[in-house]
């Protein structure tokens, strides 16, 4: 007999796979000195655990949204949260980092299934009056996921090993999966939409050109990289035109582009997006690498900034139902911005880690007022016949902005550290004999093509290895500095990045259009 679903508790069975989505986006940076150590890789490899995560998460979810169309969204989610949770267990059975590359992409898989059901949810169970605070708490979920995995994966890394990132996510999963099949209806729209598979492919060729360039440049050359880079724009290109040219249905309706609101919310989620990925890479590599601290450490350092914007952020979603969201998406996108300023000044070698808690509570203060006001902004700009297509963008969007900011700030950081270290190497020379200068600076200049090489995580170069007392104390300075370096500027990048994102904001008008769907619709289980 039909009956009336209870809504938040859907919307909480849901929300609960969405975060372990959001949380493996960010915990994996946590993780990244003690999977180069003992995956025996390179800095680059490693982010590519991440990269691959985004770019399989990012392609598939405007397609996975059709799919939920057809077949249901419930039934479309706990397929994802399946392919999720065994992704997870074999990502932390990974023996090599190829494997795990390869487990990364599948589990991002089973998020992009996942993500746009969750959206479909919001707009179907919650009538337009209440739909403001549920969008609300979807958007809490997403920052503070991505603020408190590196605080879970510190504590989880430093007690039982990187493995265990992963696996806390089967039992979480299985829990998730119960509470989906008990609490969330079957509701099946019962539409059928075609698949736009040139678009998939044009789409997905581009992007995945685009980061390998950007993040292989330091690797394989910049004019080889550039030449990558260039294809992947050519192809992103023609993916645009092809979805001008379909008159079927395309991957991309451009139309959905005419609302101003939601252009410039989305093009503000693709800055929020390059700064969320970029700037928590930076933090773990500054605070394990220069500062020496443990993951766990590592993790409460960075808890202040996670509980801030964990506190913020529902008074935020319940205030972007009062007053113009805009004002507080600029707000927090400022805060955000100005907080990684600050803690770029603050950096030396020997920070104290106590000096860096004002630049991270403005951080979290940030974080917290961004996701939820810039969800509603975006999303309640169009029509109801549009939202499964806008929630789809909007978090393509988003994911394809922390695929190019892990690429890009992990580009920059590798090339300063680089740089950085040969130019610091030829400083400290002068304090060495003179019969040891010439090893000591042959062995940071044969690290130069790879900072994780010349020491980034602990180790040293090969050639100093053997090198006076003295001199092995001076590579572990130049080392320090040099990343000290190397992060100071890497923190401006995502800060500027997300300047962009401001200007999004302040041309944005707000509410002007709101949603006319109907009532609530009785469901049934």
């Amino acid at each position: 007999m039909p009956k009336r679903t209870r809504p938040w508790s859907a919307l909480f069975a849901l929300c609960l796979g969405f975060f372990m989505v959001m949380l493996d986006i960010s915990i994996v940076n946590i993780a990244v000195p003690s999977m180069v150590r003992e995956l025996g890789t390179e800095l680059t490899a490693v982010i590519w655990v991440t990269s691959v995560y985004l770019l399989a998460y990012a392609v598939p979810i405007l397609p996975a949204g059709r799919l939920g169309d057809r077949f249901g969204p419930k039934r479309v989610f706990v397929a994802g949260l399946v392919v999720f949770t065994a992704a997870s267990l074999w990502c932390g059975l990974s023996g090599d980092v190829e494997t795990l590359i390869v487990a990364r992409a599948v589990q991002g898989f089973g998020a992009a299934l996942m993500t746009p059901q969750t959206t479909a949810f919001i707009t179907h169970l919650f009538p337009p009056d209440e739909r403001g605070p549920a969008m609300g708490a979807w958007g809490s979920v997403a920052g503070l996921a991505m603020i408190a995995g590196p605080v879970l994966g510190g504590l989880l890394v430093d007690q039982f090993g990187w493995e265990w990132i992963f696996f806390a996510n089967v039992p979480v999963g299985l829990i998730a999966l119960v509470l989906t099949v008990v609490l969330v209806p079957d509701w099946r729209p019962g539409n059928s939409h075609r698949f736009d598979v040139p678009g998939i492919l044009l789409f997905g060729a581009g992007l995945v050109c685009v980061v390998f360039g950007i993040q292989n440049g330091q690797t394989y050359g910049w004019g080889t990289a550039f030449d990558i880079i260039g294809a992947g724009v050519l192809l992103l290109g023609a993916f645009v035109l092809w979805q001008r040219a379909n008159r079927r249905e395309p991957l991309l309706p451009l139309r959905i582009f005419r609302h101003r609101d939601f252009s410039l919310g989305t093009a503000s989620a693709v800055t929020v997006g390059f700064t969320m990925t970029g700037m928590l890479l930076v933090f773990v590599v500054y605070i394990q690498s220069v500062l020496g601290l443990s993951p766990a450490d590592a993790g409460l350092l960075i808890a202040p900034l996670a509980a801030v914007s964990g506190g913020v952020a529902p008074f935020a979603g319940r205030l972007s139902d009062r007053v113009n969201p805009k004002y507080l998406l600029m707000s927090g996108m400022l805060a955000l911005s100005g907080g990684l300023c600050v803690v770029s000044q603050v950096l030396i070698p020997a920070s104290s880690p106590q000096a860096l808690l004002p630049g991270l509570l403005l951080c979290g203060l940030g974080v917290g007022f961004t996701f939820s006001p810039m969800n509603n902004v975006t999303i309640n700009s169009v029509e109801r016949s549009l939202v499964g297509s806008a929630s789809g963008i909007f978090n393509t969007a988003r994911q394809v902005g922390g695929v190019l900011g892990g690429a890009a700030v992990g580009a920059l950081l590798e090339a300063r550290t680089s740089a950085s270290m040969v130019a610091r190497a030829n400083e400290a020379a002068a304090a060495l004999p003179a019969e040891f200068r010439q090893r000591f600076l042959d062995g940071f200049a044969g690290a130069a093509g790879s900072a994780v090489a010349a020491g980034e995580f602990g180790g040293v170069p090969e050639a100093a290895a053997d090198l006076p007392v003295q001199a092995r104390e001076l590579v572990a300075q130049v080392t320090g500095a040099a990343l000290t370096d190397a992060v100071k500027v890497a923190f401006l990048l995502p800060a500027g990045v997300l300047l962009v994102g401001v200007v999004c904001a302040v041309s944005l008008r707000g509410p002007i259009g709101q949603d006319r769907s109907p009532d609530r619709m009785t469901v049934t289980r």
